[in-house]
This record gives C-alpha cells, structure tokens and sequence, in this order.
C-alpha cells in the first residue's frame, strides 16, 4: 500500500466514525431536567415532552421504558425530557402537577397537552404524533 492509499482508508475511516457518532445522538434518551435547565430545553426545542416524575413512584417505574422507547424513536423531531418533581419542585409546583407521572406536551415553548398516569404506550405515542402536526 501506498501513502495515497492509506490516506483514503483513514479519511473513510473518519467519515464512519463521525456518521456512527453522530447517529448514536439521534438516538436520544430522555434529557434529566433541572429548575434551571428546563425553561432553557422548552425554548430550544420547537417539540418537547417532559416526564414528571419521582423515584418513589411505581407508575414512574412503569411509564420510564416507554418514556426512553419514543425518546429513540422520534429522535430528532421530539425532545424528551424527565424531570424529578422531589428534587426540583417549583416547576411542578408552576405547572400545577398533582399527579404523577404526569407528561407535559410543548410546541413552540407552549404547552399544548397533557397526560397523567401510566398510559399504554399507545395513547402516548399518539399524543407524540398530534404534537408533531403541523398547526394553522
């Protein structure tokens, strides 16, 4: 092999690398929100949902997998978050969670719906896909 040769290896090399980098992104987990971090996620984000939640709860437990399945499946065009209502309770306290889990929905930093309880995971991705079509 010649350097010209070994150079176009490493280049495709590092081209593979970056896309499978960068595809590991996109298959995204829920993003763990703070009082702080929260305002700033619903703002970045033109589709969000976040899971309000506790570690106590058994319902959380159950909503969880489902929560981080739809986080990899609309990655890219919906954001997920998860936000401890124990740790960080003021914005719960703002958005008037009684229960949980409760799932709030955001389209353009507005929050456009809600679900509270351990849904099946088919009412919720439903939910994901209202708050993917486009409003007029």
């Amino acid at each position: 092999m010649d350097d010209e040769e070994l150079e176009r290896i490493r280049e495709r090399k590092l081209r593979e690398l970056e896309e499978r980098l960068l595809r590991r992104r996109e298959m995204s987990a829920p993003v763990e929100l703070t009082e702080e971090s929260f305002d700033r996620f619903i703002r970045e984000n033109p589709r969000a949902v976040v899971d309000f939640w506790a570690a106590w709860c058994p319902p959380c437990r159950i909503l969880a997998p489902v929560v981080e399945e739809l986080a990899r499946k609309y990655a890219g065009k919906v954001a997920f978050g998860k936000l401890n209502v124990d740790e960080h309770p003021s914005v719960a306290e703002r958005y008037g969670i009684m229960s949980i889990p409760t799932l709030l929905y955001f389209r353009d930093g507005r929050l456009v719906d809600e679900t509270v309880g351990a849904l099946p995971s088919q009412v919720i991705e439903e939910r994901v896909k209202r708050l993917l079509e486009v409003q007029v």
